[in-house]
This record gives C-alpha cells, structure tokens and sequence, in this order.
C-alpha cells in the first residue's frame, strides 16, 4: 500500500494554493464567459425589449450571485485555502459535489439547448443570468490568488 501511495503521489499535478485559486478563477471564468456568450448569441436573435431583457438578467444574476453564488464560491475559496497540503492537486479546487453539481449543470444545459424544450428566447435569458454569477465568483477566487499568504512557507 505505501509503494502505491508514493507512485500516486509521484504523479499528482500538485500546484500551490494560490495557483490552485487562479486555476478555480480561470474554469469559472471560463463557464461564465461560455454562458454570457451563447446566451448573447441567442439573445441577439431576437432584440425586441433587449435593454429591458439585459437589465432583468443582469438583476436576476445579481440577486443568484448574492442569496447563492457568493456562499459556494466562498466555501470553495475557503476549503482550497485550507486545504492540509500545501501543493494539493491541481483538480482540487471542487470537491466531489462540485463536480457533481458542474456535471450536473452542464448536462441541463446541453439538454435544454438541444431538445429545444425551451425557447432559445428565453434560455438565452438563463444563460445570461447563471453566467453573471459565474462570472463574479470567478473574480472572488482571482481577488483571494492575489491576496493568498501562505505562512507556512
């Protein structure tokens, strides 16, 4: 069992915790960017009312980041923080119900968009208004990677 740990922890993609707090940044940057423009695609299909349409999603995303967002992305931010490694593997940044929940997300999204369940009109309008959250949790993570002090360093 000890030979097998070493060559697992010989091959583990350990990076530093602020690293590991960029590299969280980055993929929910990347999902909210991702989201902001398929949703912008869509949107830009139909423009009829799109200020009014921009405004409700910048609000309903406003209002997702404060009463949802903000608890996750803080939670991940402090567990990475707090994490008992200093270099933690590199796909550690979610915890098994992270990517549970990313997996899940993911999924509904491909789904509603394929099957047409939903019209592209107003998924375009959900798209906008999980990405915003996305996108200013990401921001969190970059803001606590800037300011990470390790002191057991």
């Amino acid at each position: 069992m000890e030979k097998r740990n070493s060559i697992l922890h010989r091959f583990k993609p350990g990076i530093p915790k602020r690293a590991l707090l960029f590299l969280a940044g980055g993929v929910w940057t990347f999902a909210g960017v991702m989201l902001l423009l398929r949703g912008g695609m869509m949107l830009f299909d139909d423009t009829n009312r799109l200020a009014v349409k921009l405004i409700a999603c910048t609000i309903a995303g406003g209002f997702f980041y404060y009463f949802l967002f903000d608890k996750i992305s803080a939670k991940h931010t402090n567990r990475i923080k707090n994490l008992p490694n200093n270099y933690p593997c590199a796909f550690s940044f979610f915890n098994w119900k992270g990517y549970l929940m990313m997996g899940l997300m993911i999924t509904m999204g491909i789904v509603l968009r394929t099957t047409a369940v939903i019209s592209p009109k107003y998924l375009a309008l959900m798209y906008i208004t999980m990405g915003i959250p996305l996108f200013i949790s990401a921001v969190r993570f970059y803001v606590n990677g800037i300011n990470y002090h390790n002191i057991d360093i």
